[in-house]
C-alpha cells in the first residue's frame, strides 16, 4: 500500500504534469510544422525552383520502373525515399527555429527589469555636517 501513497505522489507533482502537458503539446505542434512544411513550404519551393514534390523524390534499389515511392513500396521494392528526408530536415529546422523564438521570448519575460533606482538622497555623512553646521550657529 506504501508504494501506491509514492507513486501517487510522484504521478502528481507539479514537474510531472507539466512535462506530460509539454511533451502533448509538442505533439501536436510537431503534427502543425510537419503540415505547414508538407503542404505549404514545400509546394512554394518546388514552385519557384521547378522542381517536382520533394516527398516524391526518390531512387529505385531494385527491379522496376514506379511514379510514386508509395507505389514502389506497395510493390515490395527497396526505395531511398531522399526527398521525404529533405522534407524532414526543413520541418526540423522550422521546428528548432520556432522553439528557438519561443525560449527566448520566456528568457526575455524572466529577465528582470532594471528597477530605477530612487534618487540618490544626501548620505548619512551630508546630514551629520549639516547638523553640526546648524549647531555651530
Amino acid at each position: 500500500m506504501g508504494m501506491m501513497k509514492e507513486f501517487k505522489e510522484f504521478a502528481i507533482k507539479g514537474n510531472m504534469v507539466d512535462m506530460a502537458v509539454g511533451i502533448i503539446i509538442g505533439g501536436a505542434f510537431g503534427t502543425v510544422v510537419k503540415s505547414l512544411v508538407d503542404d505549404v513550404i514545400m509546394p512554394v519551393v518546388s514552385g519557384l525552383f521547378k522542381l517536382p514534390d520533394f516527398s516524391n523524390l526518390f531512387v529505385v534499389l531494385g527491379e522496376g520502373k514506379f511514379d510514386t515511392v508509395d507505389a514502389a513500396r506497395e510493390a515490395g521494392v527497396s526505395v531511398l525515399a531522399y526527398g521525404s528526408f529533405i522534407n524532414a530536415v526543413v520541418a526540423f529546422l522550422l521546428l528548432a527555429l520556432a522553439v528557438f523564438f519561443v525560449v527566448k521570448g520566456i528568457n526575455k519575460l524572466k529577465r528582470e527589469e532594471p528597477v530605477e533606482e530612487a534618487p540618490a538622497g544626501p548620505t548619512e555623512l551630508d546630514v551629520l555636517q549639516e547638523i553640526r553646521d546648524a549647531l555651530k550657529k
